[in-house]
This record gives C-alpha cells, sequence and structure tokens, in this order.
C-alpha cells in the first residue's frame, strides 16, 4: 500500500465563534441545526461542548449568547488567513472555514523541511488572525492525521513519517466523525482507533459497507481511499463568460449555480463524483484568482455552489489588501479531485428516495436564484407552547437528507407541554376573547390553577358561541429568574358546538385564542 501524502493542516480553533466578532471569554456559541458547532472558552468552562441541543447548552449556562451559524461570514473571514500561505504554495485547500491544507512535498524541500514549513506558515496565520484566536499546525501522512496532529499541537505538531499508525491508536474512534458507526463500534467494545485498526479489513467490510472501511483505512493511517492517479479530462471543467464584468456576489452566484448543476451532470454521466474542486475567476485586469476547496462528504452541485458563492464573498467583500482590482469576467470549476460515485439505494419505507433527492435540488436551485435565505423549512426546537416547537428557519442552515420532524429519542422531557396531538395551526396574531359560564360570568383560574366555573360559552367580535366539550386548565409558570422572560399563563382546550377545537389561553387577565386544530 503506498503512504498517504505527506500533509499539512493549519487550524484556528472556535473560527465559528470567532467570526461573530464576539470576545471569546463570553460564553458564546454557535448553533446550526439547533444544535452547538462552537463553543468560546469561557462556554465550554460552563460545561457547553459541540454536538449539544440547544436547549441543553442554555440548561447549563444560563447567560451563554447564542448565534446562527452564518459560513458566508466565516469564509469571507476566512479568505485573507488563506491568501497569506499563497506565496508558500498555490495549491492551498479550504477543508472548512478556520481549517486550511497544503501539500508538503514542493514548500518542504524548498524552506529547507517540514518543522521550517510548520514554524513559517505559524509566524504568517498567527500575524493575520491578530490574538483574535490560536493558530496550530500539524503535519502528518494524510489529511486526516494531520488534521489531529494540529488539534493536538502547541502551536505545531510533527509526526514522523510512517508513524501516523502509532500516533492514532491511542484516539477514541469519536474523531471519525461518524456518528452510527461509532455508536455500533463503542457498543461492540471497540473504543480506540487502534483497536479498530486490528480487525481484519474484510470483516470491516462485510460488517459496515464502504463507509466503514474508509473509516478502518484512516484508523490504520491510510488515505480513506486508495489514491487515484488519473487526471480529471480538460473537459470536465466548466466555465462561462461574464459581460459585463460582475463586481457583485449575486450576479457571479446565479451563473454559479449554473456551472455547478453542470459539472455535476458531466461526472454523474461518467459514474465520479467530486471530493476536491476549484475555484478560477478572472478580472476584467487580467488577475488570476485560484482556491481549492476540499469536502470528504463528496461535493454535491449544492455544495459547490454554497462553496463559490463563500469564496466569492470572501475575494469580492473581503479585506482591501486581497479584493480584486475589477469585476470578474470569467468563472471557472475545476474537478481536482474525483471518486467513483457510489450510488444510491431507494427506499421503500421511510428510506432515502428519488423525491426526496428531486426536492433537495429544487431547494438548492431556488436559493441560487433568490437567495440563501428565500427557502425555508420547519426545524424542532422543543418547548412548552406549539409556537416554540417548530420555527422556519432557511434551508441553506439545516440537513436536507435524512431530516426528521420526529421528536429526538434523547429529547429532554418538557413538563408542562401540552398533551398529544399537537394543533395544527398557531394563530400568528392570537384572537382576543371572552370566556363566561352558564351565569355570563367571566371564568377565571386560582391561584391552585383550577377554572372558577365551566366554560359555556366564548364571545369574540360581537358574536357568541357555546362550548360542546373542554379540557383543562395547564397552568405554566416560566423563567420565573428573569423578569423580562417570565411567562405566567394557563391553557385549556375547547370544542364549540360548530365542531372547531381551539386552544385558549388566559394570561394577565385576558382570554385569546392561540391555536386551532382542524
Amino acid at each position: 500500500m503506498s503512504a498517504p501524502v505527506r500533509t499539512l493542516v493549519a487550524w484556528c480553533p472556535d473560527w465559528p465563534v470567532v467570526a461573530t466578532g464576539v470576545d471569546l471569554a463570553e460564553p458564546v456559541a454557535v448553533v446550526y441545526a439547533n444544535r452547538i458547532v462552537a463553543a468560546s472558552p469561557g462556554a465550554r468552562a460552563q460545561g457547553v461542548a459541540r454536538g449539544m441541543r440547544r436547549r441543553a447548552a442554555q440548561g447549563r449556562c444560563a447567560t451563554l449568547a447564542l448565534h446562527e451559524r452564518d459560513e458566508a461570514r466565516e469564509a469571507r473571514l476566512f479568505e485573507p488567513v488563506v491568501a497569506a500561505l499563497d506565496d508558500i504554495t498555490p495549491r492551498v485547500e479550504v477543508i472548512r472555514p478556520g481549517t486550511c491544507a497544503l501539500v508538503m512535498r514542493g514548500p518542504s524541500r524548498y524552506f529547507g523541511g517540514d518543522a521550517a514549513v510548520a514554524d513559517l506558515v505559524h509566524e504568517r496565520l498567527a500575524e493575520v488572525v491578530a490574538e483574535r484566536t490560536d493558530v496550530r499546525v500539524g503535519v502528518a501522512d494524510g489529511p486526516f492525521a494531520a488534521e489531529l496532529a494540529a488539534r493536538a499541537a502547541n502551536p505545531t505538531r510533527l509526526v514522523p513519517s510512517g508513524e501516523v499508525a502509532g500516533f492514532l491508536a491511542p484516539m477514541k474512534v469519536d474523531v471519525l466523525e461518524r456518528p452510527e458507526l461509532v455508536d455500533v463500534l463503542r457498543r461492540l467494545g471497540v473504543r480506540t482507533l487502534g483497536a479498530f485498526a486490528d480487525l481484519p479489513a474484510s470483516d470491516v467490510l462485510a460488517r459496515f459497507g464502504s463507509d466503514g472501511l474508509g473509516a478502518h483505512r484512516l484508523a490504520c493511517g491510510l488515505d480513506e481511499r486508495p489514491p487515484d492517479a488519473r487526471r480529471p479530462p480538460v473537459d470536465w471543467t466548466v466555465s462561462d463568460e461574464i459581460d459585463p464584468p460582475a463586481d457583485r456576489v449575486d450576479r457571479v452566484a446565479f451563473l454559479a449555480r449554473t456551472l455547478a448543476d453542470e459539472l455535476h451532470r458531466r461526472l454523474g454521466r461518467d459514474g465520479v463524483t467530486c471530493v476536491r474542486v476549484g475555484i478560477e475567476a478572472e478580472t476584467e485586469h487580467g488577475e488570476q484568482l485560484l482556491r481549492f476547496w476540499r469536502h470528504e462528504g463528496t461535493l454535491s452541485d449544492a455544495a459547490v455552489a454554497d462553496r463559490v458563492r463563500w469564496q466569492l464573498d470572501g475575494w469580492l467583500n473581503g479585506s482591501a489588501a486581497s479584493r480584486p482590482s475589477g469585476g470578474i469576467t470569467r468563472l471557472a470549476l475545476i474537478p481536482d479531485e474525483l471518486i467513483a460515485a457510489k450510488g444510491r439505494q431507494l427506499g421503500f419505507w421511510g428510506g432515502e428516495t428519488e423525491v426526496d433527492q428531486r426536492a433537495i435540488r429544487v431547494a438548492a436551485r431556488l436559493q441560487g436564484q433568490l437567495g440563501a435565505d428565500a427557502v425555508l423549512v420547519p426545524e424542532r426546537e422543543g418547548g412548552r407552547h406549539p409556537d416554540s416547537q417548530l420555527r422556519l428557519v432557511p434551508a441553506a442552515t439545516v440537513e436536507l437528507t435524512g431530516r426528521s420532524l420526529d421528536p429526538e429519542p434523547d429529547t429532554a422531557p418538557w413538563p408542562g407541554v401540552l398533551p398529544a396531538p399537537s394543533p395544527t395551526r398557531v394563530l400568528a396574531a392570537p384572537i382576543p376573547i371572552e370566556v363566561l359560564d352558564e351565569r355570563n360570568r367571566a371564568v377565571v383560574v386560582t391561584g391552585r390553577g383550577l377554572l372558577s366555573a365551566s366554560p359555556f360559552v366564548l364571545a369574540a367580535r360581537g358574536k357568541r358561541i357555546e362550548v360542546r366539550h373542554w379540557a383543562g386548565p395547564w397552568p405554566i409558570d416560566e423563567r420565573w429568574w428573569d423578569p423580562e422572560a417570565h411567562t405566567r399563563q394557563a391553557r385549556l382546550q375547547v370544542v364549540t358546538v360548530d365542531g372547531r377545537a381551539h386552544l385558549i389561553a388566559l394570561a394577565d387577565g385576558a382570554w385569546a385564542i392561540t391555536a386551532q386544530w382542524d
């Protein structure tokens, strides 16, 4: 087996938090798809961890400030950091905003060894980030081991060539970042990469499939996939001219969506998919801009379009030093590293289907045409009230593949939540009403959470309708420790004689219809 390519990875910790511009000493976290993706040192000191659900994190730290993730902003602010390495090698590739990599073969020979290159990269990046965060540099055989070396660096760490397997062996299988595979391995008693690497590759393939085999290769200190010496044909590169020259991201991003679709179709015809793409732009003054982006999960057309948009934002709206002097006249997408397409097994009951993929492609196309925030999808958050359990979020901020709105098994309980089924319609503006008993007196809720009398009539907007059935009340006293957010109310379910079911709530001495069942 050939050894992985010697690679340097530079990592800027907590970059999603850094991109928000806040002080890292404060308890701050960045949220994506209702989970914590990054936390400041101040938040981690109070028990907030990556992967934790939003409510659980707030339970650990009551003063936690939450920011929605903005990958475009992260990429824009990271572009000057990556640009600082352009004179070391022209092939710096961005793994994600905050993490970049470069192949060591050329730079190591030119600058006098791996240690010299690592020190130079650390010096350049530390100067650019200007104490906003640390910079850590790792060098090892292959990008996987190099990134783990960077995370363990202080500030640099070099893993000698040929010793990657020993470096990885004591690490927990969690570093593979494959939650389902890691869960099974733990239950089988395989808790370290060394123990996983000791398993026969044929048995791993039979039990876990190609994804498990790729993870096993990483645990053994090899590349996830065997190297492919073939160079992508020139005709797989897609490009187009822009006339007049564009100096706005939205104009070029629209073209990028079209090019990404075309690239995806060309690769699909030949049964391959892209894991590293080069984004090349030419300006009206002849400037050539090139940046490589990697995504180990393979780059779909939507993922390519996102990375093009982020990169263009970094070039056109970044720092004045790295901004091009003129508008962009040509854009090209270069498939730089390809693997065989895995194909897709269509589901029968609840599995991934072609309809799901078409819906995802339509959503991505609309985002490219109307903007990243134009397409909204529901996201479950948890809560005691129907209007807080689901909210609409931009489709670009959540993982659409395999998502479900069903509550997760580990979702924390919500004492005081309404019994199922939930209302089918939550009113944007509650309707004020009066709740009267048989003697035409107002119905109230006592201090013990009981009704003063049985509801008999609902009166609203000059109309009265009789109540046939009712259930409740369900009193609730939330956030009593916060005077501004304190909520105290009682909820009641009623069915009127016309067959309609309503959720009504008493707050501050006034009743209102807040939701309805169809």
